[in-house]
């Protein structure tokens, strides 16, 4: 594992954090003490982290998870940096180590250290720089776990990805073409030759076709749309089939009619999956694309953009020279 020699941690770091719910004013960049790892946690340089659209939920206080008694509070979901410090209790990391997680619920990565428990760590994947890697932890242990541990994906099913070209869907696609199944793809505009430079052939282009008159007797719909869409997936979804969303909570009633399963899931972090994903980045079997850099204090500049939508990969942001 590649290590670096760090200076002595400093009292004080630069966090941006959410005051009050709200939209762009409700973030403020202040100056706060950096944390003390306790048993069990690792204190992380944070060298860059991505934008998520959980972000933006969580700072308009959408974000069931995240309630008003707790803030002042940190955005930020998933980083790569460098270990500063570690807890007692901590084994198989020290000082030095380039690593990247998903952290939870806890206070964000959006700042200059971030506490992180042990069994959320692991190693940076060697082949990709500091803001390459922070872009994949949270939006590749999404898809992993909505298509494998939730959707029971295996070889030779069929699949619907919703939203393929974004931050999840990207890794969704590639995850799923990976295990063999049979993958079909809704994506607009420029996203549609997006998500085939993933190798997906079946790609359908939502603004100009239906997807029901595109795909059926699916086993798995991978649902990151909601609404309409979600409404409309249940035409193309097998008897006994299965249906998996990131956002909306599915209708059990629907479900039962067509003998489906049908189930809402949120991430939870994962640093076994998290190696095994960044193994998989490092044998070149998956690309990791960032459409979108900012500077760590272009944060607010950052969220704006993700919040315009229609972002293919992800935007992350940096303390890098």
């Amino acid at each position: 594992m590649s290590t670096h020699s760090l200076p002595q941690t400093p009292a004080t770091m630069r966090a941006f954090r959410v005051h009050r719910f709200g939209g762009p004013e409700a973030l403020e960049a202040d100056a706060v003490a950096v944390p003390t790892p306790g048993r069990g946690e690792v204190l992380v340089k944070v060298l860059a982290s991505s934008v998520n659209p959980v972000d933006i939920k969580t700072r308009e206080g959408h974000y069931p998870l995240i309630r008003e008694d707790a803030l002042p509070y940190t955005l930020g979901r998933d980083f790569a940096g460098v270990v500063a410090r570690t807890g007692d209790g901590v084994a198989g990391w020290k000082p030095g180590q380039e690593v990247y997680a998903f952290i939870g619920q806890g206070p964000g990565a959006h700042a200059e250290y971030v506490i992180v428990d042990q069994t959320a760590l692991a190693r940076k994947p060697s082949t990709l720089d500091f803001r390459q890697a922070c872009a994949v932890p949270l939006a590749a242990l999404t898809a992993w776990q909505g298509l494998f541990e939730h959707g029971l994906l295996e070889a030779e099913e069929r699949v619907l990805i919703h939203a393929g070209s974004g931050g999840v869907g990207h890794f969704a696609v590639q995850f799923a073409k990976l295990k063999g199944a049979k993958v079909w793809v809704t994506a607009s505009g420029d996203g549609v030759e997006f998500v085939r430079s993933l190798g997906v052939d079946n790609v359908i282009d939502y603004g100009a076709q239906k997807f029901e008159d595109a795909v059926c007797d699916v086993d798995l719909v991978y649902d990151m749309v909601g609404g309409e869409t979600q409404e409309r997936s249940w035409n193309v979804l097998r008897k006994g089939g299965r249906l998996v969303s990131t956002l909306n909570e599915p209708s059990q009633v629907k479900a039962a009619g067509h003998g489906a399963t049908a189930l809402r899931y949120t991430a939870h972090p994962d640093g076994k999956t998290l190696a095994r994903i960044g193994e998989l980045i490092d044998d070149g079997a998956m690309r990791v694309v960032v459409s979108g850099q900012y500077a760590f204090g272009e944060l607010p500049a950052a969220l704006a953009r993700v919040e315009r939508g229609h972002v293919h990969g992800k935007i992350v942001v940096h303390t890098l020279d």
